[in-house]
């Protein structure tokens, strides 16, 4: 027997033991007597301040940059340290200070939330498990010499690359990004635009129309527009008066996630104020005057003069635009309709190494893997990637039947809530993950959605929350 590459037993079950970890997180279980309203109370315990970790000496060595710091790319760092021990060195390349996250962001709107109660660091995947982190932006990757070019004139070497730099938003219904920024914010990459946006919802007149516009799927976050119509219109009637309105214009031609809980939300509880349109195209929207066109499911020309307008614009993953370095190393080769449209970075879902660039692997909303672009999948999907690129470290193949879990709380008033989770398995026929129910691959399985919109799915969403935000950052 040729035992040259053959790692050790204690290797193996190191790695056995990282496999079994992929998806830990305790997510729906709870009862709703479960409360956590406590924010800054669970925020700190989210951090885990009083806690340390000491990776152990596997024996596996190798050199691994993570490029970005959201919840795909911290997960992963964190988990390579965790998993892999003290001779994985690993690199967290990102050029802000903390990161805030977009899960619960729609509650700073209705002022639930403030956008600071949402804003993790880095200090504890620093100091507790001995990851590197550098502050800079990638100017360039090499991918032949295996090198990251940055922004603060240093070069990155690495033996495997993980990118996770989220999505970027393109140019959309005649709108730039400067527009998005001033006048008509998208809000969905949570922070400055979130205020604008909050701002601009608590000073429309009483029974003011607020439009807002779901792009295509893939979007991040399938079930986010819709909850952000609820969590408005809850608002506008509470503060502004019942004949408000919240004019949803979808160019999907049915709800994206949670069909059922939304479909009662906004036919039922917010009856009256939101007006739901699906199948719209042809949106075109102007900035200062607030006015938006729109041709219906049948073709006709619509006007609307709006006081407030959210267009949430399509996507692709950051760095995807000519000239730029995701761009540049061709990662983004996804393909729409037999036509390149150079949005996504398509993977190997067994490991996330892309299909385009050896040694270079991909996870988080930048991904086309079959998964739903969400925080919850992204904990997930670097899970899965920091335990595939161990056992190549180890000398072993990824893990053959990778299992992983989606998981959301929509909150749909300012004290209720609704949920969705599904479990997704590889299927080695379509090599792709797929919606797994009865314990195996079942034809046409679907997400599950709570039973009923109430107040204790809201409470048990800030455990939720707070278990996911500690899990990645802590």
């Amino acid at each position: 027997m040729n035992t040259k590459h053959t790692p050790s037993r204690r290797k193996m079950l190191m790695l056995a033991a990282a496999a079994m970890s992929t998806g830990i997180i305790p997510i729906l279980g709870h009862t709703d007597d479960d409360s956590h309203d406590d924010y800054d109370d669970d925020h700190k315990y989210a951090t885990g301040d009083n806690t340390t970790y000491a990776p152990a000496n596997t024996g596996l060595t190798g050199r691994i940059v993570v490029v970005g710091g959201g919840m795909a790319g911290v997960t992963a760092a964190k988990y390579l340290r965790l998993w892999g021990g003290t001779g994985v060195q690993v690199t967290l390349v990102e050029p802000s200070l903390t990161y805030t996250s977009n899960i619960m962001s729609n509650l700073v709107l209705n002022n639930s939330r403030t956008v600071s109660s949402l804003a993790y660091g880095y200090s504890s995947v620093a100091s507790k498990y001995g990851v590197v982190v550098k502050q800079a932006r990638v100017q360039s990757l090499n991918t032949s010499a295996k090198s990251l070019a940055l922004s603060d004139g240093s070069t990155l070497a690495y033996d495997r690359l993980i990118v996770a730099p989220g999505i970027d938003f393109m140019d959309a219904y005649g709108l730039t990004q400067t527009d998005y920024e001033n006048n008509t914010p998208h809000a969905w990459r949570a922070g400055p635009q979130t205020e604008l946006l909050r701002t601009q919802l608590a000073a429309i007149p009483n029974n003011g129309f607020f439009v807002m516009t779901i792009p295509k799927a893939p979007y991040r976050c399938p079930p986010g527009p819709y909850e952000r119509a609820c969590l408005v219109a809850d608002f506008l009637k509470t503060y502004k008066g019942a004949a408000s309105k919240v004019i949803v214009l979808d160019e999907n031609a049915s709800i994206q996630a949670e069909v059922d809980s939304f479909t009662y939300a906004f036919s039922t509880l917010h009856a009256g104020v939101i007006d739901y349109r699906p199948g719209v195209s042809n949106i075109q929207i102007n900035a200062s005057t607030k006015v938006v066109r729109y041709s219906d499911q049948l073709g006709a020309s619509v006007s609307i003069n709006a006081h407030v307008v959210n267009p949430i614009p399509p996507q692709r993953a950051a760095g995807s635009a000519s000239g730029l370095w995701l761009a540049n190393a061709g990662l983004n080769n996804s393909v729409s309709n037999g036509a390149p449209d150079g949005r996504w970075c398509v993977v190997d879902v067994l490991s996330y190494e892309s299909t385009a660039a050896a040694a270079v692997h991909v996870i988080g909303d930048a991904a086309s893997c079959g998964l739903p672009k969400a925080g919850h999948v992204a904990n997930q999907e670097a899970k899965i990637c920091a335990d595939a690129i161990l056992r190549i470290l180890g000398g072993l193949q990824p893990d053959s039947a990778p299992v992983a879990n989606s998981a959301c709380y929509s909150p749909i008033t300012a004290s209720t809530a609704s949920w969705l989770t599904a479990v997704y398995q590889y299927d080695p026929v379509t090599r792709k993950m797929v919606v797994a129910a009865n314990g195996g691959l079942t034809a046409n399985a679907r997400a599950t959605e709570a039973a009923s919109i109430s107040n204790g799915n809201f409470r048990q969403m800030n455990t939720w929350f707070n278990t996911l935000m500690g899990d990645s950052f802590a």
